[in-house]
């Protein structure tokens, strides 16, 4: 539709001029010859041009009226006795711009076409928000700081496409949430969204897992079984901590991602899928390709569109409402009869640092609902766990005497394998890496990997 253009101007002349060249533009224009006129026309108008002497009603009362009966459409003010006393005022009001009379019909066209443009790109940014709004609430997605709504406006544009996402946060940030709402708000809503968790796997089972075998590919292999790929077709893969996907079957997930094709375990047929695939990891991928645990090309080929989700400690702002919203949550299963949270409680979680993320978040405000003795949950009420306040300070720390840098990195690894009964994923959870992170370390400590 043309944008409507409302002309508030007593001088029918000007009027006439100002229609010929903005209808020669495009715009559809209405004219009105006083201010009361301009009233009834005003709220299907997306730009109104006023003179600010009128009579009758002047300008500025005119604006201080079209700003209260539709306040979307931007008012510029045009006058031949242009002050700076008057155009401070005309902006306080809320005008849009001020030109002086006489302008060029050049100089007109301009300012329309920036006030338009604005009035556009702002009703875009008010539909966004309120569409975002509404589907946070829908996928229990909480984030009103800026660096989710962020996070929101890049998943509401990449969902309607077909573009492979990397995710990438702290274990706890919400990552599977994330994925969720990419599936949900895209066409391919109503077909299969498949999860694989990469660490849960056995590396020996992967393949399988991912891409099928079939009947007699291997001892057990008594029928034949698609994988998590088939099962997504047209629809949305999930791959969960790509960084611990071993190198063999790196290969394989580069094809499925340039070619959309596979073959079974045991098969040489070439099977072709329509899948979309969106992956996350919570380690530093650059480091592993620089370890050479994780190839280049796929890199590349996941990090088409990378969203970094914060941690929590780093968007506090949305610690009220997610608090707020577990509490109305997990009130009813935890039997409690806590109806809110008070101001004290939210001071207290807002200085704790959230190493675990709204994950934590979630388990803190469940144990503290188990616990409450009020309607309100209180400060006294909330169980933190302080003795995962960590503190690190620079020249407190020194190597074992005797020990250079790679022994002691050593030890710690023997120490975490030990601790894990030989699980080189459960290992690598808990010194931070990938589990190919670990097996190139055990590979250049000379150990079976």
């Amino acid at each position: 539709m043309k944008p409507n253009v409302l002309i508030v101007e007593d001088e029918e002349k000007l009027r006439r001029v100002m229609e010929l060249r903005l209808s020669g533009e495009g715009y559809e224009v209405t004219q009105a010859g006083s201010a009361e006129e301009a009233l009834s026309l005003a709220p299907r108008a997306d730009l109104i041009l006023s003179d600010l002497r009128l009579p009758g009603m002047d300008g500025l009362k005119l604006l201080e009226l079209l700003r209260r009966q539709n306040g979307m459409a931007p008012v510029i003010l045009m006058t031949a006795h242009g002050s700076v006393g008057a155009a401070v005022e005309a902006m306080k009001l809320g005008a849009a711009d001020f030109m002086e009379k006489p302008f060029s019909l050049d100089h007109l066209s301009a300012v329309v076409r920036k006030a338009i443009e604005v009035r556009t790109l702002r009703d875009e940014n008010r539909q966004l928000k309120e569409e975002l709004g509404r589907r946070y609430e829908i996928t229990n997605i909480i984030g009103r700081s800026r660096a989710m709504q962020e996070i929101f406006a890049i998943v509401m544009r990449v969902a309607p496409t077909r573009a492979t996402v990397l995710l990438a946060g702290e274990s706890g940030v919400g990552k599977d949430l994330i994925a969720r709402a990419i599936h949900h708000n895209s066409p391919r809503a109503d077909k299969p969204m498949v999860k694989i968790n990469c660490t849960a796997l056995p590396e020996n089972l992967m393949e399988s897992e991912l891409f099928g075998y079939e009947k007699g590919a291997f001892t057990g292999a008594n029928v034949s079984k698609p994988g998590k790929f088939e099962q997504a077709d047209h629809g949305t893969v999930f791959l969960d901590e790509i960084g611990d996907v071993p190198p063999q079957i790196q290969v394989k997930l580069l094809r499925v991602l340039q070619e959309r094709e596979f073959e079974r375990l045991g098969s040489n047929k070439t099977l072709h899928i329509d899948v979309r695939v969106v992956a996350a990891t919570n380690q530093d991928l650059r480091a592993a390709l620089e370890q050479g645990t994780f190839r280049e090309d796929l890199y590349y080929r996941l990090n088409v569109v990378p969203i970094d989700i914060p941690p929590l400690r780093e968007r506090r702002e949305d610690i009220p409402w997610l608090a707020e919203h577990f509490v109305k949550k997990l009130a009813p299963d935890a039997g409690a009869q806590v109806e809110g949270i008070t101001a004290r409680a939210i001071e207290k979680l807002e200085q704790y640092p959230w190493p675990g993320n709204v994950r934590e978040l979630e388990n803190v405000i469940e144990r503290s609902l188990v616990m409450a003795r009020g309607t309100m949950l209180d400060a006294d009420d909330i169980r933190l766990e302080s003795a995962r306040q960590f503190k690190a300070v620079a020249g407190d720390f020194a190597l074992p005497s005797g020990m250079t840098l790679d022994q002691y990195e050593q030890e710690i690894i023997k120490q975490a394998l030990k601790k894990a009964d030989g699980n080189k994923s459960q290992a690598a959870r808990l010194l931070g890496l990938t589990r190919n992170a670990l097996r190139y370390r055990l590979g250049q400590m000379g150990m079976e990997s």
